[in-house]
């Protein structure tokens, strides 16, 4: 793949998972999708699995996130999301973030996370 070359995957009728450009992989918003009635635990841990599978399936790995964005349906439950998000993310590659409270657009939706990351 050439530095200039756009590659799409997952790609569907409004959005593709991810794209790849000039180096860097951007991945669509990740919610819950397996268990959308689950606790903002299990929420939290299924989207974070789903960020690491594609960015695995990019050429990438969650050790080169260079920026992260997480949207809360109630940022007063921040630190369940951040026991959770402490285990997963690699210590010493923490990315910039930002989390914010925002209304989801699937009201069982507790979260949903944006990543961008290098390829390796």
């Amino acid at each position: 793949m050439s530095a200039n070359e756009l590659k799409r995957a997952h790609v569907g009728k409004r959005l593709s998972e991810y794209a790849i450009y000039n180096g860097v992989v951007y991945l669509a918003g990740q919610v819950p999708e397996v268990d959308p009635g689950a606790d903002l635990r299990g929420q939290t841990g299924e989207v974070l699995g789903h960020i690491e599978r594609l960015l695995n399936e990019a050429g990438s790995d969650k050790s080169r996130i260079l920026s992260c964005q997480i949207f809360l349906t109630d940022v007063d439950q921040i630190g369940i999301m951040n026991e959770v998000w402490d285990a997963w993310v690699v210590q010493g590659h923490t990315p910039p973030r930002a989390t914010v409270e925002a209304r989801l657009a699937n009201p069982q939706y507790l979260i949903e996370v944006v990543v961008t990351a290098a390829l390796k």
